[in-house]
């Protein structure tokens, strides 16, 4: 309880810091982009999300800690060992039931931040029929890859002995990569429709940079992203010599070749910099380090006793466990988050340079900040907990300072 206090404090002080951090004014950087409306709007939209933020994380903790204190868990531990299953079917249906709460306790706020905050600040165009069927696409995903990989685990814990944690490393490693090389083939067409891009100069662009800078570029795809938000993305997907790029309709509306080429240098720049394989090579280390402390503890009976369960068993222990990891998640993710920071000026740098047009950029950087309404001025210790990115003020000063750089200004 300790720990999952100490975060919840952490998170709340990075919000209320964050919050006084903002409204200092528009930056000057930004001046020729934004105007003061748009900035005004995004204090308001900053001030909405971080509201929302608040209540959903205290409702989310103050359910956990009335579930757990009303022996919510020794009680459903019964319920389902009464059925008399094996301990596979048993720990599914445990693990099973709590997601069924857990997403029934967030669903609220997934609502009210998509048709209320999303929509009033000109973002959302999801249907209610689109919602639906995305939480029931992405719920059954969950239940093929998480079922797979929870019985996995479970398995391996009850009948495996002492090594049963490098066992699930490897059984989870392998069904990570495999998720990744079957999602653009299998899981992203799901939620999106693919179009090849039709804007003949825009392709023959994108192409010819491609070539130029060594990306084995296949495809380029349009996706239909405004068909769920007003905002603007842009992603790569596929292996080897099949990788493809994806446009998001709304950011090829919005931006000018240059700069929609700045973003494909800036995505370019991860592959050169095998930003990509090392983070998969450090989600690998993380689940082999959340592999092993998880085998330290599932013999405690100390650790179900806190939870009021009398009988120990994997897929409890594995809940209990994810509670326990707090603090040690929190510092890995700071740690994690911090190198992707890195990552994200070297792409940058890269674009810039290989492009040889700062400036474009720059430019892009400021659209897309706009048009998201991003926070300019996050709060440090905000950026530390959460930011996978650096604030975009950041990486444009980063860019200007780039050698060759002051021309484009």
């Amino acid at each position: 309880m300790f720990f999952l206090l100490a975060g919840w404090i952490a998170g709340l002080a990075a919000d209320i810091l964050n919050l006084k951090a903002a409204g200092t004014g528009l930056p000057r950087q930004f001046e020729d982009v934004w105007d003061k409306d748009a900035y005004a709007k995004s204090q308001k939209y900053l001030a909405a999300n971080t509201r929302l933020s608040v209540i959903t994380g205290s409702a989310s903790l103050a359910g956990l800690l009335v579930f757990w204190f009303a022996g919510g868990f020794g009680a459903l531990d019964g319920l389902v060992r009464s059925s008399g299953m094996g301990d596979i079917v048993t720990g599914l249906i445990f693990i099973g039931i709590m997601a069924v709460l857990s997403f029934l306790l967030s669903l609220p706020g997934d609502i009210y931040k998509t048709f209320v905050i999303e929509e009033n600040f000109g973002f959302n165009r999801t249907t209610p029929k689109t919602f639906v069927l995305d939480r029931i696409k992405s719920s059954s995903l969950g239940i093929i890859i998480g079922g797979l990989l929870l019985a996995g685990v479970i398995w391996f814990f009850s009948y495996a002995g002492q090594n049963a944690w490098l066992y699930c490393w490897g059984f989870a490693a392998i069904l990570i990569v495999l998720v990744q090389w079957l999602s653009p083939a299998l899981i992203l067409p799901l939620f999106f429709k693919f179009r090849p891009l039709e804007d003949l100069a825009l392709k023959e662009k994108i192409l010819t940079y491609a070539e130029t800078a060594g990306y084995p570029l296949q495809d380029i795809f349009v996706v239909d992203g405004s068909r769920r938000s007003n905002k603007a993305n842009a992603f790569f997907t596929g292996f080897g010599k099949k990788r493809r790029i994806a446009l998001f309709d709304t950011l090829i509306e919005r931006h000018t070749p240059d700069e929609l080429v700045a973003v494909l240098a800036h995505e370019t720049g991860h592959w050169k910099k095998r930003h990509v394989q090392k983070g998969m090579l450090l989600a690998v280390a993380h689940l082999g380090v959340l592999f092993y402390l998880l085998s330290l503890f599932l013999s405690s009976q100390g650790l179900f006793d806190a939870f009021f369960v009398q009988h120990k068993s994997v897929y409890a222990g594995l809940v209990f466990f994810s509670l326990l990891y707090t603090p040690v998640e929190m510092a890995l993710s700071v740690s994690i988050n911090a190198l992707s920071r890195h990552h994200e000026y070297q792409a940058d740098a890269f674009a810039a340079q290989t492009t040889g047009k700062p400036s474009s950029m720059v430019d892009a950087l400021k659209r897309l900040s706009r048009d998201s309404l991003q926070n300019l001025t996050p709060h440090p210790f905000f950026v530390l907990l959460h930011h996978t990115h650096p604030p975009v003020l950041e990486r444009i000063r980063a860019l200007k300072d780039l050698p060759g750089a002051g021309s484009s200004r």
